[in-house]
C-alpha cells in the first residue's frame, strides 16, 4: 500500500487525524534525526542491488519504477516539511513537484501514473543527489529549530510513508524482473533453516464483545481508528498460513476449473486472465517452478503460498470447507501473539516455512505474507476524513478494496502492528499476499 500522506502547513493542527500519536522510538530530537536517517539509508540499501536500467522500467501501472519511489518519498519531505517550515527553502528542481506527486489533487497537477516508466530523466544519479539535498536540509532544520510537536508528527509520518515505499520497491521490482526473459535475480538465494511445516491445527476464540482499532500513544494511520466495539461470534482460526503443498492439492483437484468455488468476478478473472496458479508460478513436465527475487526455483512445498488474489484465497477457503477471517477476528487473534516473524530485516524477501507455535498457538500472524481477510475496506464507525487535502489519504479509497493484515516478508517490522489495515483490489496478486483459514463454530 502506498502511503496516502499529505499534510499542508495550513492544516498542521489536523495532522494527528492522519497519523495519530508519536513513534515511541523517536521521542527525543537526537533519536528522531537518527531514525530519519536510518530509514532513508535502508531505502538506499534496498535499491543498491539494482542497475540504473532496472530502476526506470514500469511493466504495469500498479508497479512504479524504483527511481520514482526514491524520488517520491523525498518529495514528501521536501514539500510538506521543508516547503512548509523553511521560509527561504529553494526546491531542488522546480518540476520535481509535478513529476513525483502521486495522486494528491490538492497538491497540484502531476505526471500520469501509467507513464512513470517513460521518464528517463532525471537520471538515477540525479535522484540520489535530490535525496542527499533534501536530507541535508531536513537535518539542518532539526539542528536549527529543534523538534516541536508538529515537526515531530510530520517527520514520523514521513518515516512511515517511506517504509511503505520500501515494501513497494521490493514488490514492484519483483514484478519488473519477472517480465525479463533472462529471469534475472535481485539477490542471491538466502538459505533457510530447512524447517518442516507443522500440521495445521485450529485455535478457538469464544464469542463476545471486543474492542478493535488502534489504542495507545504509538503511531497509527487514521484508518485504524476510532477504536470501537464489535461483537464477534465464536470461531476457529488456523494455526498457520496455507502452504504451497496444500494449494497444489487445490490446483490438482481442478480448483481453477470449478465455477462453483468462485465468486462471479473471480471466475471472470480466471477466464479472462488465464489464471491457473498463483502469480510467478509455471509448470513444465509436471514440475512447478516460481519466480523469486533470487531468480527462478522449484516451488517449495512447506513454504506459505504467496501472490494469490482475494478471489483465489476465497476460492481455496471454500474448497477447503472453511472461509477467510474477518478483519475483526484477525485483530482479536493477533492480540494474543507478539509482533514477530519473517520481515524485510531478515533479508530473505520471501516467505519461509512455519515453525511450531508454543502451546498449540498461532504462528505466522506477522510477516511472511499479508493475509487476505473477508472484510471490505470501509470506514470504522465514527471515522471522518479530515477536511481539505488530508482527506485524500484514506477516505477516497474506501470502495472496491479488501483488507489484508499482518505484514509480509517485505514489510519493516517496526512499521507493522495489530491494528494496521492494508488494502488492495480483490484481483491484486503482485503483493506478497497469502491465506489463513477460519471457520465457524
Amino acid at each position: 500500500m502506498c502511503a496516502r500522506v499529505l499534510v499542508a502547513s495550513s492544516e498542521a493542527k489536523q495532522q494527528k487525524s492522519l497519523g495519530q500519536g508519536q513513534d515511541p522510538q523517536v521521542r527525543e530530537p537526537e533519536r528522531l534525526a537518527s531514525r530519519y536517517q536510518e530509514v532513508r539509508d535502508f531505502t538506499h540499501l534496498l535499491a543498491a542491488p539494482l542497475a540504473p536500467e532496472d530502476t526506470v522500467i514500469q511493466p504495469m501501472p500498479d508497479a512504479s519504477p524504483t527511481k520514482w519511489h526514491l524520488a517520491h518519498t523525498t518529495w514528501f519531505f521536501e514539500t510538506f516539511i521543508l516547503g512548509a517550515r523553511v521560509s527561504d527553502y529553494r526546491p531542488f528542481h522546480p518540476r520535481f513537484a509535478y513529476l513525483f506527486n502521486s495522486y494528491y489533487n490538492a497538491a497540484g497537477e502531476r505526471h500520469a501514473r501509467p507513464n512513470r516508466g517513460l521518464v528517463s530523466r532525471p537520471t538515477l544519479a540525479e535522484v540520489y543527489d535530490y535525496r542527499t539535498y533534501v536530507d541535508r536540509h531536513v537535518q539542518a532544520l532539526l539542528d536549527a529549530e529543534g523538534v516541536d510537536e508538529e515537526l515531530e508528527s510530520l517527520l514520523v509520518l514521513g518515516i512511515n510513508h517511506e517504509q511503505q515505499h520500501q515494501e513497494l520497491i521490493l514488490t514492484d521490482i519483483k514484478y519488473t524482473l519477472s517480465c525479463n526473459p533472462l529471469q534475472p535475480a535481485y539477490q542471491a538465494l538466502v538459505a533457510t533453516d530447512g524447517s518442516t511445516t507443522p500440521p495445521l491445527s485450529w485455535k478457538r476464540f469464544e464469542e463476545g464483545l471486543h474492542w478493535i482499532g488502534h489504542e495507545g500513544d504509538g503511531f497509527a494511520f487514521d484508518n485504524e481508528s476510532p477504536r470501537h466495539r464489535v461483537f464477534i461470534e465464536a470461531f476457529d482460526l488456523a494455526s498457520r498460513l496455507v502452504t504451497n503443498d496444500e494449494y497444489l492439492a487445490f490446483i490438482a483437484d481442478g480448483g481453477y476449473s470449478r465455477p462453483e468455488l468462485w465468486l462471479s468476478d473471480g471466475w471472470i478473472a480466471v477466464n479472462t486472465d488465464g489464471w491457473r496458479a498463483p502469480l510467478y508460478w509455471e509448470e513444465q513436465d509436471g514440475q512447478w517452478t516460481m519466480q523469486t527475487l533470487a531468480g527462478p526455483r522449484d516451488v517449495a512445498l512447506d513454504e506459505p503460498v504467496c501472490h494469490v488474489s482475494y478471489y483465489e484465497a476465497d476460492a481455496y477457503a471454500r474448497w477447503a470447507g472453511a472461509r477467510l477471517a474477518t478483519e475483526a477476528e484477525w485483530e482479536l487473534a493477533a492480540t494474543s501473539v507478539p509482533v514477530e516473524g519473517n520481515f524485510v530485516e531478515s533479508g530473505a524477501y520471501h516467505p519461509i516455512p512455519a515453525r511450531s507455535a508454543p502451546n498449540g498457538g498461532l504462528t505466522q500472524m506477522y510477516g511472511d505474507t499479508w493475509e487476505w481477510t473477508g472484510s471490505s475496506y470501509l470506514a470504522y464507525p465514527g471515522y471522518r476524513a479530515v477536511d481539505g487535502a488530508l482527506g485524500e489519504y484514506n477516505g477516497k479509497f474506501m470502495c472496491n478494496q479488501m483488507v489484508l493484515r499482518g505484514g509480509s516478508c517485505a514489510t519493516p517490522q517496526s512499521h507493522i502492528r495489530g491494528s494496521y489495515r492494508n488494502f488492495f483490489p480483490a484481483s491484486a496478486r503482485f503483493q506478497f499476499s497469502g491465506i489463513r483459514l477460519a471457520r465457524n463454530v
